[in-house]
């Protein structure tokens, strides 16, 4: 017999109740490491003191906002435009009621009655919207280049969603034929003064 495989002979064998303890005492290691790892995880469910007071009314100052320029704020965890439109782009939303599936606002749902409008807001100029998407919940993307686009030939500005191509207008309108069911929808806001807004809040008055 060689050396080595005298000395493969004297090899202890292994300890199977060892073994066994190793073993548990690693796979409870993991477990713990698992946990430690899935924390920020389920830590992020725990509403935080900003979470529980998310139903609250928020604030947006929009002095600043320039004609074509959009203020994105959150409530309620939702994304909320304030779009700054221009004459031009006010004008040109009665163009392209006929490619609209709702010009109207005629479903309730979307607005509230004070916005149930051409501009579908309380003043022509500003435009207070959530951003979701009313397909599967996407953010379009603003576009107020007026002219032809890869995704329609007479656009006039507007919202486009990349994910499944719904189109919508200046005051969030939805086109015809596309996935997106419903115009977007407007939440419920007041104007504090010229400047500043409050969301979440109805004008003084209002249903």
């Amino acid at each position: 017999m060689s050396n080595s495989e005298t000395m493969a002979s004297l090899d202890p064998q292994p300890d199977k109740s060892r073994r066994t303890l190793l073993l548990a005492g690693t796979g409870a290691l993991g477990v713990v490491g698992a946990g430690f790892a899935a924390w920020p995880f389920y830590a992020s469910w725990k509403p935080s003191a900003k979470a529980r007071v998310i139903g609250a009314p928020v604030e947006a100052f929009i002095g600043d906002l320039q004609p074509g320029q959009i203020l994105r704020v959150q409530w309620r965890g939702q994304p909320i435009g304030l779009l700054r439109r221009s004459e031009e782009m006010i004008s040109l939303l009665p163009e392209i009621e006929g490619d609209l599936s709702d010009p109207n606002s005629d479903n309730a749902e979307q607005q509230p009655d004070y916005a149930q409008n051409q501009h579908r807001s309380l003043k022509p100029d500003l435009l207070v919207m959530n951003m979701f998407c009313t397909h599967l919940g996407c953010v379009p993307e603003l576009i107020t280049e007026v002219g032809a686009q890869p995704f329609e030939q007479n656009w006039k500005g507007g919202f486009f969603c990349p994910c499944h191509k719904s189109k919508f207008d200046l005051a969030g309108r939805v086109y015809s034929g596309v996935p997106a069911p419903a115009n977007m929808v407007i939440p419920p806001y007041s104007y504090i003064d010229d400047n500043t807004i409050m969301i979440g809040v109805d004008p003084e008055g209002a249903a």
